[in-house]
């Protein structure tokens, strides 16, 4: 129907004078369609356009929680789809215009990672629309950050687009959908359509001849390796990942968004793929025979800009056609589910003679895997003074990878650790073990800052019965710090750990190194940032720590409280960037 034809809308009138006081609200029929279908968290500011929402998800069985600024209601929904099982999701709802444009740089960052939530946006009453009311904003303007954009017309269509809607983000490859219903529509009592449910199209199965080929690459390899994407989080096969893994006794590198699919504790485990890794990690690519590559895009974040070599003979498994050749000449893509190609390729590869202990003659996948851990760990062990036993460094500020590895010795293997974008992330990355699926979340090629606070809060919601910590820098932090307040005001159990250089540290290291700028740039050595007080002031209990012995018991403290805390941990802005000291020259033993 089309809202700007005076007939269309006299038709919507009279449906809606038809309907009784006693029918449910367009709202309320909307919610009960969401809570229907396991959508029972929506995050979101009110405002006047949404209060016919506010009221239905008050009256029934779902938490709306009130953050500070609509750039935080996408990340955090973000982060509770991000560490659930494969197709839990959230919703978010913003006011028209101010608060649908600052949503849309999480639900870009969705998009890039394929992570599927409900985006409601209370549009501007049909009957001012194209007069510009406030907040008008062209519908179409989100075209380009959501998977699909839908603009309900008829006051009856909106439950039927709802639903179509969570079927879709659900549907492989998964992402944000938005669904704009003006606020008329949502007060109006007109009678909904009954709408039957449609499963999500089951994603793609492998073609079994190229089952056969890829199983005979595979099992004549020598040295081979897995590389494994977020696909494999979006899809559920961590468990197929490992299986295959196993049988060809190929060391697993993830990318940055497949980074825990494997647990990193896992003897085949031999790091990330991303700005940060090091040069042995990229060796490990270059030396084997044949690549798997399953669940990622190959995209030029991870790849440097694919400058990172790749394994003589490649195999290519992604759902988008598209990405197979597009950075890396590929011996044979394939269009397919990553754990349903696991789990073939595994049994394929079963009883394959050729996978037999020692077939190959080359060394074990494990003492790969362990050579390229062994090294970064030098790498590591030459910045941290309490590693390398250096001296000089006993009252040097802490580095990053001092910080990371006291607060993985603090905080449960089981917990959820999300982590920011910045200077500090790459060091994340490669240094700090995750070891399940649901228990890393980061930002993938959109990298944008300061959604770590939000997502850990959406990741508590998701897992209440878990710890959730949420690693940020204070540039990160500094982003979405109205968020501490959402997170002490609606008591969401978060350990917040931000590392303060007081600097754009990776920035001014490229400013310095490249283009002459003075060291410290784009620091604030002389206006230097107090999150203590920042966080005291937002009703959060804080403290600061600059000695690396005790960082562990200040996490232990904050973990300890009944409620969310925040720890500060003073850091070394003019420390090596991972991006330089692990790809350069391994250091002296």
């Amino acid at each position: 129907m089309d809202s700007d034809d005076p007939a269309s809308r006299d038709e919507a009138v009279d449906d809606e004078a038809a309907a009784g006081d006693d029918d449910p609200t367009v709202a309320e029929a909307v919610v009960d369609a969401m809570l229907d279908r396991g959508v029972d968290t929506v995050f979101g500011i009110p405002g006047k356009q949404t209060l016919p929402l506010n009221r239905a998800l008050a009256d029934r069985d779902a938490r709306f929680v009130v953050a500070r600024h609509e750039t935080a209601v996408s990340h955090q929904a973000w982060g509770y789809a991000e560490t659930s099982e494969p197709g839990g999701m959230a919703a978010t709802c913003v006011v028209p215009g101010p608060g649908d444009t600052n949503a849309m740089n999480g639900l870009k960052n969705a998009l890039n990672d394929c992570v599927p939530l409900l985006h409601l946006a209370v549009e501007t009453e049909r009957s001012v629309r194209g007069g510009d009311g406030i907040h008008e904003t062209p519908p179409e303007t989100y075209d380009t950050v959501v998977k699909e954009n839908v603009t309900v017309d008829s006051p009856s269509g909106a439950v039927p687009a709802v639903v179509e809607a969570i079927r879709t983000a659900r549907e492989h490859p998964q992402g944000p959908v938005r669904v704009g219903i003006p606020k008329d529509v949502l007060a109006s009592r007109t009678p909904q359509p009954a709408v039957g449910d449609r499963d999500p199209s089951p994603p793609p199965r492998p073609p079994a001849d190229a089952m056969r080929e890829v199983t005979d690459l595979l099992g004549e390899a020598s040295s081979p390796v897995v590389l494994a994407g977020g696909g494999v989080r979006r899809s559920g096969a961590s468990d197929a990942l490992r299986a295959a893994a196993e049988r060809l006794d190929a060391p697993v590198v993830t990318t940055y968004k497949g980074k825990g699919t494997l647990p990193e504790s896992h003897p085949l485990s031999a790091g990330v793929l991303c700005g940060g890794a090091s040069a042995e990690l990229r060796a490990l690519l270059a030396d084997a025979d044949v690549g798997l590559v399953v669940g990622s895009d190959l995209d030029a974040v991870a790849t440097a800009s694919w400058s990172v070599s790749m394994p003589e003979t490649l195999v290519h498994v992604t759902l988008d056609g598209d990405d197979v050749g597009f950075g890396y000449e590929t011996d044979r893509g394939v269009v397919a589910d990553a754990d349903r190609f696991l789990r073939a390729l595994d049994e394929r590869l079963a009883d394959d003679e050729r996978l037999a202990d020692g077939a190959s003659g080359a060394p074990p996948g494990a003492e790969r895997a362990e050579s390229v851990r062994a090294a970064d760990r030098e790498r590591f062990a030459a910045l941290s003074a309490g590693d390398a036993g250096d001296d000089d460094r006993d009252d040097a500020p802490l580095r990053s990878v001092e910080v990371l590895s006291a607060v993985r010795d603090a905080v449960p293997e089981e917990a959820v650790v999300t982590a920011d974008a910045g200077g500090f992330r790459l060091w994340t990355l490669v240094s700090f073990p995750a070891f399940g699926p649901q228990s890393y979340v980061n930002p993938g090629s959109w990298a944008t800052m300061g959604t770590g606070l939000p997502s850990a809060m959406g990741a508590k919601l998701a897992n209440p019965d878990r710890d959730v910590v949420a690693l940020t820098g204070d540039g990160g932090l500094m982003m979405c710090v109205h968020e501490l307040h959402t997170l002490a005001s609606e008591g969401i159990d978060v350990t917040v750990i931000a590392l303060n250089n007081d600097d754009y540290a990776i920035i001014s290291e490229e400013a310095s190194r490249s283009y002459d700028f003075p060291e410290g740039s784009y620091g604030w050595a002389e206006t230097g940032l107090d999150l203590v007080a920042v966080a005291s002031g937002m009703g959060l209990p804080a403290e600061r720590v600059r000695e690396r012995d005790a960082v562990g018991d200040a996490v232990e403290r904050a973990r300890a409280r009944d409620g969310p805390a925040l720890v500060e941990v003073v850091t070394d802005p003019a420390e090596p960037q991972a991006s330089e000291w692990m790809t350069g020259p391994r250091p002296e033993e």
